[in-house]
């Protein structure tokens, strides 16, 4: 059965993903800033943390123009978080990856954002894993 989108549930719900959203963007911006960094290096070091990316495809992940990567990508080279290197399969494309201080740089970020994990440490694993389901079900994913 469809729901309305009026229905005060629907509408509850979409506001607390808000609040919550708006909230997750202040303290991530507040714990990049302690790394001397901007929201969006942050946010790039954090992705190259888990996979080096070419810059395309880290343009594709933050959903912005590869433009605005390459000047991320270059300050962030600056300060020798991340150097480039061409991709295994095709050393035309060159991908952007993080230094041993980036990594290290990029694990002290999240191990600093303590406002989702505090609130998700008050649920148990189930309704953890329950939460997880239904945020990929909304984002359209998988259920692996």
């Amino acid at each position: 059965m469809a729901t309305s989108r009026t229905d005060p549930v629907t509408l509850e719900v979409v506001e607390l993903i808000g609040a919550v959203v708006a909230r997750y963007y202040e303290e991530y911006e507040q714990a990049a800033a302690q790394h001397a960094l901007t929201g969006a290096q942050a946010r790039v070091l954090g992705l190259l943390s888990l996979e080096p990316l070419p810059m395309r495809r880290i343009a594709q992940k933050l959903k912005c123009e590869p433009s605005n990567i390459t000047g991320i990508v270059d300050r962030l080279e600056a300060r020798g978080l991340v150097g480039r290197r061409p991709a295994p399969d095709d050393r035309r494309v060159k991908v952007a990856a993080p230094t041993d201080e980036g990594r290290a740089v990029a694990h002290r970020l999240r191990e600093s954002l303590d406002f989702a994990r505090e609130p998700l440490g008050e649920l148990t694993g189930v309704e953890r894993a329950l939460l997880r389901d239904l945020l990929k079900r909304m984002l359209g994913e998988a259920l692996a």
